[in-house]
């Protein structure tokens, strides 16, 4: 894994801070977003979601600043289920609606390597946690947003998957610096797969 820090600053924290109730999670973490691929590693419970949140928007931090200069952010949380009783198809319509850079021929593309168009025609709680996963995908990478965030995108993927996942995750990291777009994946380590990949940025919440 090497580290290359090109392309302006879109995203900039100080001091920030995150607490559950009964326990401070992390603190005093600084930190610079710049446009290409950004890792956030951590261990079980050290906040790698949480932070994720934080960036996007949807949960506030117990102190410290964030400056986000991000136009749009995409972000999925894997355990909601609000949309649970919505149609896979007219789920990704709803994203694309909800961005005006979706690319459509991106989106096929990821449900033919996903093998999802099965189970476009299904509702969302018939979906495995897999399935729902690369829907959750195929809309991240269609969307054109200039931040999006991945939390542990291999999670119950299977191989075939997970291996057009990394592939998709190639080739947006090498364009992101050019298109000034922000890929922050959380995970335990850095997938094998992007292991010779360039980082804009990594983020160390500890073990």
């Amino acid at each position: 894994m090497s580290q290359t820090v090109p392309g302006p600053v879109l995203v900039s924290a100080k001091g920030l801070a995150l607490s559950y109730p009964g326990m401070d999670v992390f603190k005093d973490l600084s930190f610079e977003l710049r446009p290409g691929l950004t890792l956030v590693r951590g261990g079980d419970g050290r906040g790698k979601t949480g932070l994720l949140q934080i960036l996007a928007g949807v949960r506030k931090p117990a102190a410290g600043v964030l400056h986000q200069r991000c136009a749009t952010v995409h972000w999925i949380d894997p355990q909601d289920d609000h949309d649970e009783t919505v149609i896979a198809s007219q789920w990704l319509l709803n994203r694309r609606g909800a961005f005006a850079d979706w690319d459509e021929a991106v989106a096929q593309r990821c449900v033919d390597a996903f093998a999802l168009t099965e189970h476009l025609h299904k509702a969302l709680f018939m979906l495995s946690t897999g399935t729902r996963r690369k829907l959750g995908m195929t809309a991240a990478f269609a969307c054109g947003a200039q931040l999006v965030l991945l939390d542990m995108p291999c999670a119950a993927l299977d191989i075939p998957s997970c291996e057009a996942l990394i592939a998709q995750l190639t080739e947006v990291a090498e364009a992101a610096a050019l298109s000034h777009r922000i890929w922050v994946i959380a995970d335990y380590d850095l997938p094998e797969g992007l292991a010779m990949q360039q980082l804009s940025g990594f983020i160390d919440l500890g073990d």
